[in-house]
């Protein structure tokens, strides 16, 4: 398991030190909600944060989730400004093949992100170019919302889906995530946790990340 701490719900005056600390206690991805107050109702950050970071001295894969539309000159921002890994919503571009391949071409792994209402058959035609599938498990746009109990099932169909295909795609589940909710995703086949308040709220980072790992045993 793969642990992603969320920026969206860091302290932005410090935020290079405080990806260091999520980092040294233990987190593995840096995660970015990346909104444009178009596709979603929220407006966030852009490559320049994830290129700040970069020159900070982040080693860490940076993990982009791109909520915007349309998306293709974003995907190229944030490949240049360091990026590792970028997905997008199916409905963020009219050509989803080409917007892979753009991801794969500027050399970042790529995921497809489906909203809770955005059924499976989406993948059927992509699912085998795709690194990882990132499935909200709240209704993007905004941090600290509750858990879709719900999503469960839809985390076990998708691994059904893809152990069919005999494929390797991860799949990754970002909102509501936290000790209680974690071992539920865990155990119906997600693999990278994007949690946000959970980590970031917490007086003790190192704890907290400790906690979501404990959790899933």
């Amino acid at each position: 398991m793969q642990i992603a701490p969320s920026i969206l719900s860091a302290d932005f005056a410090r935020l290079g030190a405080e990806v260091d600390a999520v980092l040294d206690a233990g987190a593995d991805i840096v995660h970015f909600d990346v909104m444009d107050n178009h596709y979603v109702p929220n407006l966030t950050f852009g490559p320049m944060i994830c290129s700040a970071l970069r020159d900070y001295g982040v080693q860490a894969d940076i993990d982009v989730h791109l909520m915007v539309e349309p998306v293709d000159a974003m995907i190229e921002a944030f490949a240049k400004a360091g990026a590792s890994m970028i997905s997008f919503h199916p409905d963020a571009t009219p050509h989803m093949h080409r917007s892979i391949s753009l991801v794969k071409d500027l050399g970042c792994k790529v995921g497809i992100a489906l909203n809770p209402g955005t059924p499976l058959h989406e993948l059927e035609e992509v699912i085998q170019y795709l690194d990882y599938v990132l499935l909200m498990t709240v209704n993007p746009g905004f941090g600290g919302q509750q858990f879709i109990p719900q999503s469960t099932d839809k985390i076990k169909r998708l691994k059904q889906m893809i152990e069919t295909r005999k494929l390797s795609t991860l799949i990754e589940v970002d909102g509501g995530i936290n000790a209680e909710t974690i071992k539920q995703t865990y155990d119906a086949g997600a693999d990278i946790f994007v949690a946000g308040s959970a980590i970031f709220n917490a007086k003790d980072y190192k704890h907290s990340i400790d906690s979501l790992r404990q959790a899933v045993k």
